[in-house]
């Protein structure tokens, strides 16, 4: 029976989800995908695009589900991921394409259409030009789990940079770039950054800024996805998750700083909730000045 896959989860694991997915219509074109989540990500793939539904689409569960078996693959619940044995691209491999050994890591591609190539490369001309800078830089140092709370910023997670050290590296950065920062909220400071910080950008657009940009710089978030899958230099900075499950530590273009190495506790999303996981890791992304310089040369090599 043709299946109907239904993944939802934030935009890195959906993206995460899209080789598999591929890899499976093309060999089953009759299977479909219902995009609980970020439904736009489908379209930057030309073998997916015609093949995804929102769960509002019209007559939906009599047109395209009933003679359709339902699966909702979940890689936090599969043993290979929580023991740490594959990534999250692989995970999905294992459930959407029913391996019963680790498969091979399958590239992330996306396309862009003409006219985000374009507004990517209009947006970051601009920028460079307003800042008068040679070169440009995403900065995303928030991930999704990070809070806006007055005039802090709290990730529990232990994935997002400190908010002084995240005004430390945007001093350093601007001095040479146009720094672009890729934030859903503002950063809580009287001072004038000197930095872009767009607003109300889908994340179509996003890919095609960091496509057009010189390079990435954040941590365990999206825009390391849009770079891994625009062949563009990153560096991430990784505290509470686990560089091998959600990264791209063999991606010759990145550079992947593991604060959490040997100091994190694994936290099993997904399977079980227990607050001391989070307790563990919410501070492992503080940086001394050593650290942050280290971090800060390697940037700028692109």
């Amino acid at each position: 029976m043709d299946k109907a896959f239904f993944v939802n989860g934030g935009a890195g694991r959906v993206l995460c989800a899209i080789p598999a997915l591929e890899k499976h219509i093309k060999e089953n074109p009759d299977a479909i995908i219902i995009a609980e989540a970020w439904a736009e990500l489908y379209l930057m793939s030309p073998t997916l695009r015609d093949k995804s539904y929102v769960p509002t689409t019209k007559n939906l569960f009599e047109t395209f589900l009933a003679n359709r078996e339902c699966i909702s693959p979940e890689p936090y619940r599969l043993n290979a991921y929580y023991t740490q044995k594959c990534s999250m691209s692989q995970a999905f491999d294992i459930l959407i394409n029913e391996h019963d050994d680790i498969p091979e890591p399958m590239d992330l591609n996306l396309e862009l259409s003409k006219r985000d190539q374009v507004f990517g490369y209009n947006f970051v001309e601009d920028a460079k030009n307003n800042m008068r800078k040679k070169k440009s830089i995403v900065f995303q140092p928030f991930g999704s789990g990070a809070t806006l709370e007055g005039r802090f910023i709290i990730d529990s997670t232990g994935r997002s940079f400190e908010l002084s050290d995240v005004l430390w590296f945007i001093d350093k950065l601007k001095e040479e770039y146009a720094v672009i920062m890729m934030s859903s909220f503002p950063i809580p400071t009287d001072k004038d950054l000197g930095i872009m910080m767009p607003k109300d950008l889908g994340l179509i657009q996003w890919a095609a800024i960091v496509n057009a940009a010189d390079g990435f710089f954040g941590c365990d978030s999206v825009g390391q996805h849009f770079a891994n899958a625009l062949k563009k230099p990153a560096t991430v900075v990784i505290g509470g998750t686990n560089p091998e499950s959600i990264s791209y530590p063999n991606n010759k273009d990145f550079n992947i700083f593991d604060l959490g190495e040997g100091k994190r506790k694994f936290s099993p999303m997904r399977v079980s909730f227990d607050p001391s996981y989070d307790l563990n890791n919410e501070g492992l992304m503080i940086m001394d000045d050593k650290k942050k310089n280290e971090i800060l040369n390697v940037v700028k090599e692109y």
